[in-house]
C-alpha cells in the first residue's frame, strides 16, 4: 500500500494547503466560523479536533486514505471537454470534473472516506449522518458498511419523498433512515435531529457531517478532504486544456463541492471562482435558497455564517428544486471569500437548471444532478460572453439518476 500510494499525486494533499492557514486555531474566518455549541458537545468537538489534527500529517492516515480513493472511490475522477455545447454556445470552451463518476456517484464520498478512517482511528463505532439529496446519506452508509459500522441517517420527510430511489439505497446499504417531520422537513431539520443524537450517544458516535458548515473543526475538515477535487484539477487542466482555467464554477449549498474544487486554487487570482446558488422560484420570492445572495450573518448549526433569517433572526424556510441545496445556510468560509471578494456568488433558479439539465444530457450524454445543473447554467449563460481561448471548468458534482421523479414531476410526466 505504501508504495502504491507515493505514486498518487493527491497523496501529500494536506501539504499544498499552505500558506493559505484559515481557520486559525479557534475555527475562525475572518469573522465567521467557530464553535457556538451547547457545552455537552464541546468535548466531543475538542476530541474531533485532536484527532484529526493529529492524521493531518501523517503518512500512513494519507497513504490509506490515497488507496481507498483509488481502489474503492475510483479516482481521480477525469477532466472532460464539453465540446458540443461549447460550439453550440460560441466563446469559452467549457469543461467538466466529472465527480459524477465517482462510486455512490458524486463527491460526496471523498469526505465520508476520510471521516470512516478517523472514526476508525478513534475507536467509534456507530456512525450518523444528516443528508438532503441523499448522496451523502449513501455516502455515508457505503463507507459504514465497507467497515463493518452501525449507520443511522437523518433526513427530512421532504426530502426522503423526492428521493426516494436514495433512502432505498441507504436502506439496502445496511443504513437506518429517520425521517425527520420537524420544521421545513427538509436538510435543515435533519442535521438538527443528527446533533440531538450525538449529545445523546457522544461516547460512542462519530457524526459524519456532509458539508463545510458547523461547528469547527468541521468547516475545515471536510474542505480538506473535497480538496482532492482540485487538487486533481491543478494537475489534470494543464494536461488536458493546455492551461488552468480561466473560471471555476461550482454550486453552493452548504458548499462542500465548490470548497473541494475552490480551495486548491484561492491564491491564484489569475483562476475566478464562481459559486452559484438555488434562486429557486426568484430572489424576489421567499422560495429560494441564497443565504449569500439574500441572507444576512447570523448563527446555525454551530457556526456564524449567512443565514436566510428574518428581522428577528429566525430561519426562514427555503426551497430549491434541488434537495442539496435547499439549505438556509452556507460553509463560513464560502462567507469569508464572498466579504473579500475572492470568490463571487451568483444565483440560478429552479427553471433554468432544469434547463440546463435536459440540454446537457441531449448535448454531451450526461445526466447531471439538479445540484450540478446550476453550476452548468451558469457556465452556459457566461461562455457566449467570452472569447473562445477562455477556459471554464464546472464542477460537475453528481450523476442526475437520484433526479429522475423530480425532474418528470417538474415537467408534468408521469413515471
Amino acid at each position: 500500500m505504501h508504495s502504491f500510494a507515493n505514486q498518487l499525486f493527491y497523496v501529500d494533499w494536506i501539504k499544498t494547503l499552505k500558506p493559505y492557514n484559515l481557520p486559525d486555531e479557534s475555527g475562525h474566518f475572518g469573522p465567521y466560523g467557530g464553535l457556538f455549541v451547547a457545552e455537552t458537545l464541546t468535548h466531543a468537538l475538542d476530541e474531533l479536533n485532536q484527532a484529526y489534527y493529529s492524521v493531518r500529517n501523517n503518512q500512513e492516515f494519507q497513504n490509506e486514505l490515497a488507496y481507498e480513493l483509488a481502489h474503492f472511490v475510483g479516482r481521480p475522477s477525469p477532466v472532460y471537454h464539453a465540446k458540443r455545447w461549447s460550439e453550440k454556445l460560441g466563446g469559452a470552451q467549457i469543461w467538466f470534473k466529472r465527480e459524477d463518476l465517482n462510486h455512490t456517484g458524486a463527491h460526496k464520498i471523498n469526505n465520508c472516506m476520510g471521516q470512516i478512517l478517523l472514526a476508525k482511528r478513534m475507536g467509534k463505532r456507530r456512525i450518523i449522518a444528516e443528508t438532503g439529496a441523499g448522496q451523502h446519506g449513501v455516502a455515508t452508509a457505503t463507507v459504514a458498511a465497507r467497515y463493518g459500522m452501525e449507520c443511522v441517517v437523518y433526513m427530512g420527510s421532504e426530502d426522503v419523498r423526492r428521493q426516494a430511489s436514495n433512502v432505498y439505497r441507504m436502506k439496502l446499504l445496511g443504513a437506518q433512515v429517520v425521517s425527520v417531520d420537524s420544521g421545513s422537513r427538509t436538510l435543515k431539520d435533519a442535521l438538527n435531529e443528527a446533533m440531538r443524537d450525538w449529545v445523546t450517544n457522544v461516547e460512542t458516535t462519530f457524526y459524519i457531517i456532509g458539508t463545510v458548515a458547523g461547528p469547527h473543526p468541521y468547516p475545515m475538515l471536510v474542505r480538506d478532504f473535497q480538496s482532492v477535487i482540485g487538487q486533481e484539477c491543478l494537475n489534470q487542466m494543464p494536461k488536458a486544456a493546455g492551461k488552468q482555467p480561466d473560471y471555476i464554477i461550482a454550486s453552493v449549498g452548504g458548499g462542500s463541492n465548490a470548497m473541494g474544487i475552490f480551495y486548491p486554487y484561492i491564491e491564484n487570482s489569475s483562476v475566478r471562482l464562481i459559486g452559484v446558488e438555488a434562486a429557486g422560484e426568484g430572489l424576489n420570492t421567499k422560495r429560494h435558497a441564497a443565504s449569500l445572495n439574500a441572507g444576512h450573518v447570523g448563527v446555525l448549526h454551530g457556526n456564524r455564517t449567512y443565514v436566510i433569517q428574518d428581522e428577528h433572526g429566525q430561519v426562514q424556510a427555503t426551497h430549491s428544486i434541488s434537495a442539496g441545496l435547499d439549505y438556509p445556510g452556507v460553509g463560513p468560509e464560502h462567507a469569508w471569500l464572498k466579504d473579500n471578494n475572492r470568490a463571487e456568488y451568483v444565483t440560478v433558479t429552479d427553471a433554468e437548471a432544469l434547463d440546463a439539465f435536459h440540454i446537457c444530457c441531449r448535448t454531451e450524454g450526461i445526466m447531471p444532478a439538479l445540484e450540478s445543473a446550476h453550476a452548468i447554467a451558469h457556465a452556459a449563460s457566461l461562455a457566449p460572453k467570452l472569447s473562445s481561448d477562455k477556459v471554464i471548468l464546472v464542477n460537475l458534482s453528481g450523476r442526475g439518476d437520484k433526479d429522475m421523479h423530480t425532474v418528470a414531476e417538474y415537467s408534468g410526466i408521469e413515471l
